[in-house]
């Protein structure tokens, strides 16, 4: 699979908003299993792919942000 091409990893915020709850967890999990498995391939040699990493990781903050922003919400409302 070739990373470098695919922009999969790339979301808007305002497109994550429109997710369920269930959907960004989901997608936090896949996010952090593949930036494991990107992470252990740049450890030992076999790719190269920084930008990617870096998108992985912007979105799984991005996900962890809406999530946070729903609980706050929800506390607020209450």
């Amino acid at each position: 699979m070739k990373l470098a091409k695919d922009k999969r990893w790339k979301w808007p915020a305002e497109k994550m908003r429109e997710w369920t709850d269930d959907e960004l967890k989901t997608r936090e999990s896949e996010f952090s299993d593949q930036l494991f498995r990107l992470k252990f391939q740049m450890a030992g040699g076999q790719t190269e792919h920084l930008t990617t990493i870096r998108e992985l990781r912007k979105g799984i903050a991005r996900v962890k942000t809406l999530v946070k922003e729903r609980q706050m919400g929800a506390t607020q409302t209450k």
